[in-house]
This record gives structure tokens, C-alpha cells and sequence, in this order.
């Protein structure tokens, strides 16, 4: 979580933790864990957003966004959140909405939402801190002068050894047809537009290690990913369908990685579980790798088998 002071305005929900800017009303940042078993959940979108009513100072409301052209963008994404009904309905809280424009919020910026499920999936667990640049005065919507950000931030950290990495984005609050990699940039470098200081509680060196440089090579970027209906989850199904199930037993890395929601960390395990343990006896045993779940093993069966 980012570093914070006692006076400011830091909330916790089910899933994720937040600090809200009064002056801007909204949050300057929203901190969540995201991992493999978050992302394959099967809870739907609530749509009842609503006001936030542990903001002491009042959060912004429905009617600030009412009548303005500008969405309701979710900060940490309902996307995110299916893996649990208490969590899902609290993503529609205002005081994780920032004023979007259409076009932005469902384009580059639902793109990016769903490579960040996709880097959950491929490592199993991430970190992730999302929102606003908000250092300078803005044009504003509604009667609590909700601002509207120029920039719009993120910042993923994977810290699982032995590939411990970070990566930052910064994307202009504009429709944009740009890859996504093309917004990339350090953490040091998202810390300084924004004054934030974001993994303060790491080791110093690993802090440095992760802050301060970005390999774009270790993150698989996808044109197509993981949103409300996984557009890349859909091509593995196409992909699939009318071959043979794969044999989880004998199969390859890359045969693994065909199956729905296994990437290749959880291919890895699953290899590893191999070489250690021997063959699994039922498909049901898969539950035994970290990351994947009963709902997960529901859909491998439609195209897996263990023989």
C-alpha cells in the first residue's frame, strides 16, 4: 500500500483499500491484490452505485456525473471483482469512480484493465495501484466539483521470487488507438508526476530493483484480454473446440498454457506438481495448484483430462 499520513482519508473496503482527495472528490489512489483465483470468479456487475458513506467528508455523487458526458469510471476495476458479491458491490462505490470520457474509459483504459487480469493469471498474484494525477487545478462536473484528471495512472508489482518486477503506465485521458505498451514507463517515473510513494514498505534494494527499471519482455501484452468476457479466453475456447482433450498428465508447457485460465506460471506448477508428486489422479486435484480453484476446474474439464 502507499505511503500515507495520519490525517488523510485512507478506507478500506472487502478488496480494496483507497485515499480520498476531498478536494478532488475521488480517490488519489486505490490499492488492491489481485491473483489468479480473484480473476475467475463468476459474480456479475451490480450496477448500484452509490455513495460512499465512510468518507467522513462525503464522497461525490450520482448526480455529480448526472447529465455530464463523462462515465463513471471504476478505478479498481468490477472486473476485478467476481470472486466475491461483497466485493463486487463495493467497486461501485463514487469514491472509486473518477469522471471518464467514453471513449477513454471504454477503450484504452478497459484494455489495460483486463492485460492487468491477465498478469494475474500468467503470475498468480500481483499488486496494483490505480488512479488520477492529480498535482494541478482541473475543470470540474456537478455540484461537489468532482476534477477531471488530465492523466490517468497505474502501477502493477509482481514480488514473487525469483522474477520480482513492476511496471508503471501513464495514459493521457483521451480515446487513444496506441498500444499499450506504449504508455509504459517506471514506477520512479509515475512516483514523480504524482508525489506518490508507492511500495515504500519494500527492502531498499528491492524497492530500487523494481521501481527503477521496467523489462517490457516480462509482461505478456495482449490486444485482446481478459475484460468482463475474455476476449483471449474465447480464442483458447475456439481454439479447442472439436480436438482431443489435453492430457494434464503428459502434456507440455505450451499444450497447458492452450487451456482456459492457465498460464504459463500456473503451466509451470503444474509441471512442478508432476515432477514432485507424480500424475494426478483426477482432474478434481488440480485444485491442489495454487491459483486454481473448483470454478477454474469446471471449465479445464470441458477440455482436459487426466489419463
Amino acid at each position: 500500500m502507499p505511503y500515507y499520513t495520519q490525517p488523510d482519508q485512507v478506507i478500506s473496503h472487502t478488496a480494496y483499500t483507497l485515499k480520498y482527495s476531498e478536494q478532488h472528490e475521488q480517490a488519489s489512489w486505490v490499492a488492491y491484490r489481485l491473483t489468479s483465483g480473484h480473476i475467475s470468479g463468476s459474480i456479475g456487475r451490480t450496477n448500484d452505485f452509490r455513495v460512499d458513506y465512510k468518507v467522513k467528508t462525503g464522497s461525490a455523487s450520482l448526480s455529480d456525473y448526472k447529465g455530464s458526458g463523462y462515465d463513471r469510471g471504476h478505478l479498481a476495476p468490477a472486473g476485478d471483482m467476481k470472486w466475491s458479491s461483497t466485493a463486487m458491490s463495493e467497486s461501485f462505490y463514487m469514491s472509486n469512480m473518477s469522471p471518464q470520457k467514453p471513449g477513454f474509459n471504454r477503450g484504452i483504459w478497459k484494455k489495460i484493465e483486463g492485460n492487468v487480469r491477465n498478469w494475474a493469471s500468467d503470475n498468480g498474484e500481483i499488486y496494483v495501484v490505480t488512479g488520477p494525477i492529480l498535482t494541478g487545478s482541473y475543470s470540474s462536473i456537478g455540484s461537489n466539483q468532482v476534477s477531471i484528471p488530465e492523466y490517468y495512472y497505474k502501477v502493477i508489482l509482481d514480488y514473487k521470487e525469483p522474477d520480482l518486477k513492476g511496471i508503471g503506465f501513464i495514459l493521457p485521458h483521451q480515446k487513444s488507438s496506441s498500444l499499450i505498451q506504449s504508455f509504459a514507463v517506471t514506477i520512479d517515473e509515475v512516483e514523480r508526476r504524482t508525489g506518490i510513494n508507492f511500495y515504500y514498505s519494500l527492502p531498499d534494494k528491492i524497492e530500487e530493483q523494481v521501481e527503477s527499471n521496467i523489462d517490457i519482455s516480462k509482461w505478456s501484452f495482449r490486444s485482446s484480454s481478459r475484460s468482463s468476457g475474455s476476449s483471449t479466453y474465447k480464442t483458447k475456447q475456439e481454439k479447442l473446440k472439436g480436438q482431443a482433450k489435453i492430457n494434464v498428465n503428459t502434456a507440455t508447457r505450451s499444450e497447458l498454457m492452450k487451456l482456459p485460465r492457465i498460464g504459463p506460471k500456473t503451466a509451470d506448477k503444474i509441471l512442478a506438481y508432476r515432477n514432485s508428486y507424480g500424475s494426478f489422479r483426477s482432474m478434481d486435484d488440480l485444485q491442489k495448484i495454487k491459483g486454481i480453484g473448483p470454478k477454474t476446474v469446471v471449465k479445464l474439464k470441458l477440455y482436459a483430462v487426466v489419463n
